[in-house]
């Protein structure tokens, strides 16, 4: 872990460097609790990388900026906070951006000034500022190379679409995908999946149908290695991650790999939001503007690309280790209803319960 905390701090500091001198923020100060559902390994490195930044700013969770948590978890533990009307964090980066209309909605979101925001990104963002996307989570498929042809003698085809994910009957107890319900890119490629212009809530019958295991990114991972699973449903971060960490280590695998859908990929542009300061933890606007801008510059977004996840910024070439051009991605998009996901989380949850998990 070292190893990878190192390089993704060299990246952040020759990006910076290859511009312009780093201008650490001295000014900025006072305490700065932010909510998270990045990688832990990512948050290790974003925290290094923020506390050379702002010398004088205070990490509000013992030495850490990040409280961390998967994106389904964090809203419940947010609307537990919201009961109260002061919530426990002064800034959120969450995975799927339905929250943040939710947010904004009720209030609960600070502006926050961006210089040329329509230049600078490639996805959409709150023209108000209320919030900005930040890093870019990709929803694929995977599976083992190295087991084509074993699964062919059993009659078993990898899918190269969403669609044959679910209903091809042959990949029948095959499969595995994240939890929806704890996890929010899976609950976006769930969302998106199943709107009616894709392939609506048969969709969630066919996996219930094809037995599909519903388990962690690791779990699914091990499971494409040893075989017992033909296919998976993941975040192409995941899978970049363990390519790149072996190759680091001396012992590239050959038995992961991404399948990029025919049907097209799931891209999730993950946001930062600031809080209200009236309903933040710290009442640290000033450090929170701060770094919001820091997250939307050469440095912020070359420590995105080498955390595995896409870059925002419509300049950016660069993409993350052994990935696929982003732009093409964006062509491929099956794109996300991001109004009827905040609109309708659940329904969809409670869609997902009744048709794939429910006995």
């Amino acid at each position: 872990m070292k190893k990878i905390v190192a390089l993704l701090l060299a990246l952040v500091m020759v990006a910076a460097f290859g511009s312009s001198a780093l201008a650490v923020n001295e000014d900025v100060s006072g305490k700065l609790a932010i909510y998270t559902s990045m990688y832990p390994i990512v948050i290790e490195a974003m925290d290094a990388a923020l506390k050379e930044e702002f010398p004088n700013l205070e990490p509000a969770f013992d030495g850490s900026f990040f409280f961390y948590a998967g994106t389904s978890k964090l809203i419940t533990k947010l609307y537990g906070e919201m009961e109260t009307g002061t919530l426990g964090c002064d800034m959120m980066l969450v995975a799927e951006p339905a929250f943040s209309f939710e947010l904004k909605e009720a209030g609960y979101l600070e502006p926050i000034a961006i210089e040329n925001p329509g230049e600078l990104l490639r996805f959409p963002y709150d023209e108000e500022g209320y919030w900005y996307p930040v890093r870019v989570c990709n929803m694929v498929l995977a599976y083992n190379p190295e087991k084509v042809e074993e699964w062919a003698a059993k009659g078993v085809t990898i899918p190269k679409t969403f669609k044959d994910f679910a209903f091809d009957t042959n990949l029948k107890g095959l499969i595995s995908m994240g939890n929806p319900l704890t996890s929010g890119t899976t609950f976006a490629a769930v969302a998106s999946l199943i709107q009616d212009n894709h392939y609506g809530v048969e969709y969630l019958d066919a996996l219930r149908a094809n037995d599909v295991m519903i388990e962690s990114g690791s779990t699914a991972i091990a499971k494409l290695e040893t075989g017992e699973c033909a296919a998976i449903m993941i975040l192409e971060e995941s899978i970049l991650k363990v390519l790149d960490e072996a190759q680091q280590a001396g012992t590239p695998k050959t038995n992961v790999a991404c399948i990029y859908p025919e049907d097209g990929v799931i891209l999730i542009p993950s946001t930062v939001m600031t809080v209200a300061e009236d309903r933040s933890a710290n009442v640290n606007i000033e450090a929170c503007e701060a770094v919001e801008n820091w997250l939307l510059s050469e440095a912020g977004q070359r420590l995105i690309l080498g955390g595995w996840m896409h870059s925002v910024f419509a300049s950016m070439k660069d993409i993350p280790y052994d990935s696929v051009d982003t732009n093409w991605l964006i062509e491929q998009d099956l794109g996300v209803d991001w109004v009827n996901a905040y609109q309708n989380r659940e329904a969809i949850n409670q869609a997902w319960t009744e048709r794939v998990t429910s006995k």
